[in-house]
């Protein structure tokens, strides 16, 4: 018994001094998280800082700018793959039909384009007036800038290009887009304009910025990218998750073994104290770790769990050759040959709303026509072989397409959101649409797909594993769930714990530097003392006596 109680105090000792920094930074950095904008621009914000459609009826249809655009598509998709990928690879990639898997109806820096994703996942911008590849040049990135601001009512905003960027650090997914043109605008802003698309990535102030710096990049280790180290990032987390976990058990446990509360007021310590520490910090440290321990146990085995260590947990992403299942390969003839209509004819279509987009969706051979307004309502259009949404059957039979050897066990149109489909504080509506199409199959993992029917959508697959991991994760590190994810009801449960994991952050870091400079400090020679001696010499005497 007494070598396990020593081994748990020299566990929680040294690994809460190695982890000590960490977690002070990490409990500061998720404080700064909390209330930092998302680096990336929402669909919400896209919508809002759109520039209005105007549809002509000269301009092309999608099928005449795919055909036209075919020989440059080719060339760009070759030149980006040259220095990724083996002869093999490109070969098998020659050999596989690339077909249109979305398309969007677009006014960028003045020019109406077509934005398409293919079947390859590549992204493409298509001239709506000639039908030629459209890459975004830094002159008209800048006027995408400048556009941006208008629905501000910032009429006249400086906007200079600054320098063009492969991989920024600040946005994560995005090489379907890259290159980026960097561009100040204003006094401290900064745009990032994808010179594929011609659509803004990013957009963000000074202080927008310095809080993604001291939240996301710290949090998240990204420094670690910076000095060429990322691809040891993900294994860096896991492990320093594990031991933050085992760093705060057993200093749980130690807290509870060592006190002893006196109920009714008694004191059960020397001196008249309540807890078994006399010195500042070991009491603040004491205090926050039994009173916050539970909840800063929780953070740190939850972060442990988001890196998914052995691959316990599903993704739940859906690979390209599996959307390309689920949407199907044949491409409606209604959508290769639809051409704008009139300005007037879809003024008087969508009631006069200042429509920013046609968005043109396809599933299993049919077809929906979708106006997008700057506030982000969907209105469906008119378009021979097409329909308002997509059916029930239409959506199940994508379902099917993609899960081959399952079948459909329940179908349910949900109205509301629920514990594995709701939005973040930072969506609205247009991220998280509602209503939504639940279909759970009749599988062993339970999988579950929120779609849609709108515009065919596949919005979620989760699976028994996935659920699973949405409460171990985002249910005990984000605590999104139930009445306690309303503000402001979230925000002061979520201060008060922070709170306490800052101060026992800095506690442990001074109880750690204390315990470094006792450890590794020179010891003092010890001289020991002997007492004086008296030498005595007998008269008469040839023997000496000596007293000590």
């Amino acid at each position: 018994m007494k070598s396990l109680n020593w081994l748990l105090y020299q566990v929680h000792r040294w690994v809460g001094l190695v982890l000590g920094l960490f977690m002070f930074f990490w409990f500061f950095t998720g404080l700064v998280i909390m209330y930092s904008t998302p680096t990336t621009q929402s669909r919400s914000q896209l919508l809002a800082h759109a520039e209005t459609l105007s549809p002509q009826l000269d301009w092309l249809s999608l099928g005449e700018a795919w055909d036209r655009s075919t020989e440059q598509r080719k060339a760009a998709i070759e030149h980006k793959s040259k220095a990724a990928e083996t002869s093999d690879a490109k070969q098998k990639q020659g050999n596989v039909e690339i077909t249109i898997a979305e398309a969007r109806l677009v006014r960028s820096a003045g020019e109406p384009v077509w934005l398409v994703e293919d079947s390859q996942g590549q992204r493409f911008a298509l001239s709506a007036l000639d039908g030629k590849l459209r890459i975004t040049t830094p002159d008209q990135a800048e006027t995408i800038a400048r556009n941006w601001f208008v629905a501000e009512n910032k009429e006249s905003v400086n906007a200079s290009y600054v320098d063009t960027v492969d991989k920024p650090i600040i946005l994560r997914n995005q090489d379907a887009l890259s290159p980026f043109h960097r561009i100040a605008v204003g006094d401290g802003g900064e745009l990032l304009v994808s010179s594929r698309t011609g659509e803004v990535l990013h957009a963000s102030t000074r202080v927008d910025r310095a809080f993604y710096w001291a939240g996301n990049w710290l949090h998240l280790l990204k420094p670690m990218e910076f000095l060429g180290l990322g691809k040891y990032r993900s294994d860096t987390q896991l492990w320093l998750g594990l031991f933050a976990t085992l760093a705060t058990l057993t200093g749980l446990i130690i807290g509870w073994l060592r006190w002893r509360p006196g109920y009714g007021g008694k004191r059960t310590y020397s001196e008249g104290r309540t807890q078994p520490y006399r010195e500042f910090w070991f009491k603040w440290h004491f205090w926050s770790g039994l009173i916050g321990g539970t909840v800063v146990l929780f953070w740190a085995l939850s972060g442990f769990l988001d890196t998914n260590p052995g691959k316990l947990f599903s993704t739940g992403n859906p690979s390209r050759q599996e959307m390309n299942r689920y949407l199907g390969s044949e491409l409606p003839v209604a959508i290769r040959q639809w051409q704008p209509v009139l300005p007037v004819l879809l003024a008087a279509a969508v009631d006069g709303s200042d429509v920013v987009e046609l968005g043109l969706r396809q599933l299993g051979g049919n077809a929906v026509l979708l106006a997008i307004t700057r506030d982000g309502k969907r209105l469906p259009q008119v378009l021979e072989g097409a329909q308002p949404q997509f059916s029930d059957t239409s959506l199940i039979a994508a379902v099917l397409r993609l899960a081959t050897k399952s079948q459909v066990q329940t179908q349910t149109l949900l109205m509301e959101y629920d514990s594995y489909y709701y939005p973040r504080h930072s969506q609205s509506l247009v991220e998280k649409p509602l209503p939504v199409l639940l279909v759970q199959l009749a599988d062993e993992a339970e999988t579950r797909f929120y779609l849609d029917p709108q515009d065919g959508r596949l919005l979620t697959r989760i699976d028994k594993s996935g659920r699973l991991l949405r409460w171990l994760y985002s249910g005990l590190h984000h605590s999104d769930f139930g009445w306690l994810y309303q503000r402001p009801i979230w925000d002061i449960w979520m201060l008060i714990w922070v709170t306490f994991g800052l101060v026992l952050g800095t506690s442990s870091l001074v109880i750690g530097w204390r315990l470094l400079k006792k450890t590794f400090a020179p010891r003092k020679r010890v001289i020991r003392r002997t007492p004086n001696r008296v030498v005595k010499l007998e008269p008469d005497s040839t023997e000496i006596t000596i007293d000590i």
